[in-house]
């Protein structure tokens, strides 16, 4: 699949199966840095992804600061032609200085053994 390349930043789109619906996020940083997968809650709402009395709250630390996420686990996640099965996002806001709807972290990357080549600027996973 290829990446996008925008302000320094590889952009890729990720498909989001949950509750029967599925929802395209754009935008969605490619992120060897982060170990955990956060997509914005706003994007996600409209599929039923949003916080729920028993959801346990977290913090996480980047760049940007902190922010308070909850955890989800979905039934499909996809970049591209690649998907899996119950895996597990955070959800959460997104810090408005980035034009961005989530990261894309090293727990999706590793698990499906993605193949990133910034030559060509496509990421590729290793049943391809």
């Amino acid at each position: 699949m290829q990446l996008t390349l925008r302000d320094g930043l590889l952009l890729v789109p990720v498909t989001i199966g949950h509750l029967g619906r599925e929802i395209v996020v754009p935008d969605v940083v490619v992120d060897t840095g982060s170990a955990t997968t956060l997509v914005s809650a706003d994007v996600v709402a409209p599929v039923g992804i949003v916080p729920e009395l028993d959801d346990v709250l977290h913090v996480v630390r980047g760049v940007g600061g902190a922010e308070v996420v909850f955890s989800r686990r979905v039934q499909r996640f996809a970049v591209g032609e690649h998907s899996v099965e119950g895996f597990e996002i955070e959800v959460g806001a997104i810090d408005g200085a980035f034009d961005i709807n989530g990261i894309l972290g090293v727990d999706f990357l590793l698990g499906a053994g993605a193949i990133i080549n910034l030559r060509t600027l496509e990421i590729l996973f290793a049943s391809e």
